[in-house]
């Protein structure tokens, strides 16, 4: 008998061989698998990672669509929608994998789902499977280490107010820029101020189709900015 549970998978960045030995088990033995998409371009991206891995005649293929709405009573309603069913089909004994890209506790899709469930369906049982981050595998194909020894790294989002975004570029060894494609110039020209162009790499699409990784800020162009992309500016950053 299966343990009646949701089980949040993370699916890694993009590209199949990333997923971990755990999560490729768990989606095949899932009764339930739920694929979240957006209005954005990762829409059909966790899709294409686990379709090796599921049976549309044995499993249950389900698509949760949550669009990205600026109202959050908008964004809370999709949400809300899918923790009840996600709710009902766990309480009717199934075993329900969500899948999400990157890593589950990482800026994700699941965090909003997981809030919901645990404030309003407690009896739910959730389990949660790491994935590879867009952040590891990004640094991987730029051949950057992100941190040794004492060295501080700092994680936020590009669109954080921009004397705090140049202080921690300040004070931090390695700092992750994540949703940097829509203030990617900002970001450029902030890095130039400070002196710290030539440490920062641009990376998009990783593990995917048009993949590309730009040692040189200058090099990126308007038709390379992409909702999947990221910067990380290292001070072991080799020239």
């Amino acid at each position: 008998m299966k343990n009646p549970r949701l089980i949040a998978v993370g699916v890694g960045p993009g590209d199949p061989e990333l997923l971990t030995l755990k999560g490729a088990r768990l989606l095949r033995e899932a009764d339930v698998v739920v694929t979240p998409i957006g209005d954005r371009s990762d829409s059909s991206v966790a899709h294409s990672i686990i379709a090796g891995f599921v049976d549309a005649g044995r499993q249950q293929l389900l698509t949760h669509v949550y669009p990205m709405k600026k109202n959050p009573a908008e964004m809370e309603d999709a949400w809300q929608a899918s923790a009840a069913e996600v709710a009902a089909l766990v309480r009717a004994g199934k075993m329900v994998v969500f899948v999400t890209l990157g890593d589950p506790f990482l800026y994700s899709t699941f965090l909003y789902l997981y809030r919901i469930l645990l404030d309003q369906y407690p009896d739910v049982a959730v389990e949660v499977v790491p994935g590879i981050s867009s952040i590891n595998a990004a640094a991987a194909a730029a051949d950057l280490p992100l941190g040794l020894a004492s060295d501080r790294i700092a994680i936020l989002p590009a669109t954080f107010e921009e004397d705090k975004l140049r202080q921690t570029l300040l004070d931090f060894d390695t700092v992750v820029l994540m949703k940097v494609h829509r203030v990617f110039d900002r970001v450029r020209n902030l890095l130039k101020e400070i002196g710290g162009e030539r440490r920062a790499v641009y990376v998009k699409r990783i593990g995917l189709a048009g993949e590309a990784v730009f040692q040189n800020l200058d090099e990126v162009k308007t038709e390379d900015l992409d909702y999947l992309s990221l910067v990380i500016v290292a001070r072991g950053k080799r020239d």
